[in-house]
């Protein structure tokens, strides 16, 4: 059996964390190495290692984890000005294999225009 993900110990409550959304589906929490002044993430409660394993099967929660991102931003006031991230894979900067969206503001990257 794999060992759990740090964010499926934080979904089973097993380790603390800043919660600040919460369905059946996901859990939003904050950052606790946060990139920008707001950093979200945004933690599918499915175990998905990355978005390019996704099936047509978590369509719905797909579309639902999106609308949340933007429930989120205003909800903290920032829905005019923020970013989100999903890196899929090692190269592409991903820490921990399971799905999660990050949503960050207040700062502005240098890959935005």
């Amino acid at each position: 059996m794999m060992d759990k993900t740090i964010f499926q110990k934080i979904i089973d409550k097993e380790m603390p964390s800043t919660v600040i959304y919460e369905d059946e589906l996901c859990i939003a929490i904050e950052d606790i190495a946060p990139a920008a002044p707001i950093h979200i993430l945004l933690i599918s409660k499915t175990l998905i290692s990355k978005i390019s394993d996704s099936r047509k099967e978590h369509q719905y929660l797909l579309g639902h984890l999106l609308l949340k991102v933007g429930d989120i931003s205003r909800q903290l006031g920032i829905e005019d000005s923020f970013n989100v991230i999903i890196n899929n894979g090692k190269k592409a900067g991903m820490t921990v294999p399971h799905l999660h969206i990050h949503i960050m503001s207040g700062k502005k990257f240098s890959f935005t225009s």
